[in-house]
């Protein structure tokens, strides 16, 4: 677990609202963050998945997909053996 301290600079009815809700807390605050992680991921996802469509890539089959796991094993099993 990492230990950081945060100062913030809020306009006074902000803080009084959010310290009133609980909001800040490190518990609160944990979940606000891991929220916004998460939206990130799923925008960056969306994006990625936009790129794709517009780019015209067919989207893989099943069986390429687990081709694609089995080749990445057996190359990291090769780096592992030397």
């Amino acid at each position: 677990m990492t230990t950081l301290e945060v100062k913030l600079d809020l306009p006074d009815s902000l803080a009084k609202e959010a310290q009133q809700a609980g909001l800040l807390t490190s518990d609160a605050i944990e979940r606000m963050l891991r929220e916004a992680v998460r939206s990130r991921r799923i925008a960056r996802l969306a994006e990625a998945r936009r790129n794709i469509a517009a780019a015209g890539v067919a989207p893989l089959t099943m069986e390429e997909i687990q081709a694609e796991i089995e080749a990445d094993r057996a190359e990291r099993r090769g780096k592992a053996t030397g």
